[in-house]
């Protein structure tokens, strides 16, 4: 049989995102491809993921090139697929083609979320409301005056002779007939509800005049979206020859990370505490441990000490391993701890998380965080590692920094920052001598830890550290 066209529509890859960017593709037109081979990496909002193939065929053309951004459901590549007998419907006229629905197309083995082909591209449209003045010819008599607009006139009701026909109804009268909803998806209408924004006055600066979280952000700090924005700058430019400024567009995880950290920071209210203890005991135990055979193989860093002390206290003051639900109005508490670990990555930060990290020994729990740095550092992180936390921690002791309030990873209840270990004069034994001291941060959602069950946390955190054989006591 002769080869079938078959076109590759961008999936949603299970994240409920509108758009990904291409960031290099595996093939080239021409090339033989095998079904599920990898035929390119795609960024979205969270990571880069591996997009494979879901055809076996011929690379008949690449429609989108690296660095485009492209809306979920467009087409990305096509290919020659060896001839498939039954593709093509069979119609026997109209009549029949009303009379018994199509066959639902058949779907592809893909990724999650990755259905039939849509026949258009973009969204469905929406069906057209019919403005004020048409009223529906059931509602009143054809003969009778349209309007009898006594519910938006502010003049005494007239009845107009019956030989006059009514007047045109005023320009203003206009706006206030019923608009198109605005086009947005779920969770950029949830939060502007919650922020009391009126999507209605808004400008899409999504794909084809899409809403996007950004648009609602702006809107609640009082910007115009970045779509309507106007600058006297000089153009965008990538290089720096002679240009005062350099613009760079924020996608993929960083932009992300900025919607959510706002989202944040505007949503839940923040309670940062600090505690500044000695954790030489905790060094002198590091020290051992990775001068010992059951540890030669393993990377075992501070942060693997204050993860393993984070989990201990959480046994203690299971309210920190929480969520607030806002559509319940319940708070959820987790009995399981997916440790999210921040980490810098050159794509921007991001949370991966440790699956029931409370599980895990200290030397697994040393491995799992080695395993999760690297994947993150390298941009092989997952949607699903990306998903799920529900605490963090966040070590902003490897770039010096003594101490800071962080802000929580949406949908968590607190969030750990360890600062820097350093040698200071320090009351030890009511002496003064030079000890190994370290800050922590913790920043918790004030809906659902009290000042109580916060700071007992953090000092149950900090007795662990300052003597970890005090754990003894607490488990």
């Amino acid at each position: 049989m002769a080869p079938v066209i078959k076109e590759f529509r961008l999936p949603d890859l299970g994240e409920g995102l509108t758009e990904s960017e291409i960031v290099a593709w595996h093939v080239a037109v021409g090339d033989t491809v095998e079904l599920n081979q990898v035929i390119a990496d795609v960024e979205t909002a969270k990571a880069v993921v591996e997009l494979p193939s879901p055809y076996a065929g011929v690379v008949a053309k690449l429609h989108e090139q690296p660095g485009t951004v492209v809306e979920v459901g467009a087409p990305i590549v096509s290919f020659d697929v060896p001839g498939a007998g039954g593709d093509a419907p069979a119609t026997d006229g109209p009549d029949q083609s009303r009379s018994e629905p199509a066959e639902p197309p058949r779907r592809e083995p893909n990724l999650v979320g990755y259905g039939a082909a849509v026949e258009k591209s973009g969204r469905p449209a929406r069906r057209a409301r019919r403005a004020g003045a048409a009223v529906p010819a059931t509602t009143i008599d054809a003969a009778a005056p349209a309007a009898s607009a006594p519910a938006i006139s502010t003049e005494p009701a007239v009845t107009p002779p019956p030989a006059q026909p009514p007047a045109p109804a005023p320009a203003p009268a206009v706006a206030d007939a019923p608009r198109e909803r605005p086009r947005s998806t779920p969770p950029v209408r949830k939060l502007a509800r919650d922020l009391g924004i009126d999507l209605t006055g808004l400008t899409g600066s999504g794909p084809n005049g899409l809403i996007v979280r950004e648009d609602v952000l702006a809107a609640q700090q009082g910007n115009a979206p970045a779509s309507r924005q106007i600058t006297a700058e000089a153009p965008p430019s990538s290089g720096t020859g002679g240009e005062r400024v350099t613009r760079t567009p924020i996608r993929g995880v960083r932009k992300h990370t900025a919607a959510a950290m706002v989202a944040s920071a505007f949503t839940a209210p923040h309670v940062t505490e600090f505690l500044t203890v000695d954790v030489t005991a905790s060094m002198e135990l590091l020290g051992r441990l990775k001068a010992s055979r059951a540890f030669a193989d393993v990377r075992i860093t501070p942060l693997a000490l204050v993860a393993k002390a984070l989990c201990i206290a959480l046994d203690r003051n299971p309210t920190l391993n929480s969520r607030w639900d806002e559509a319940a109005q319940e708070i959820v508490q987790h009995h399981y701890v997916n440790l999210g670990i921040a980490a810098a990555t050159p794509r921007g930060l991001m949370v991966p998380n440790i699956k029931d990290a409370h599980e895990l020994g200290l030397r697994e729990l040393a491995e799992a965080l080695t395993d999760l740095t690297e994947t993150a550092r390298a941009g092989k992180t997952g949607p699903a590692d990306l998903s799920g936390g529900t605490i963090s921690i966040t070590n902003v002791g490897v770039f010096g920094i003594d101490a800071g309030t962080p802000i929580l990873n949406p949908g968590e209840a607190a969030i750990l920052a360890m600062g820097s270990v350093r040698k200071m004069p320090w009351e030890y034994k009511d002496e003064i001598a030079l000890r190994q001291v370290m800050t922590l941060s913790l920043s918790f959602d004030h809906r659902l830890v009290d000042g109580e069950q916060g700071s007992r946390f953090l000092a149950d955190i900090g007795t662990i550290l300052r003597d970890p054989g005090m754990v003894l006591t607490m488990v």
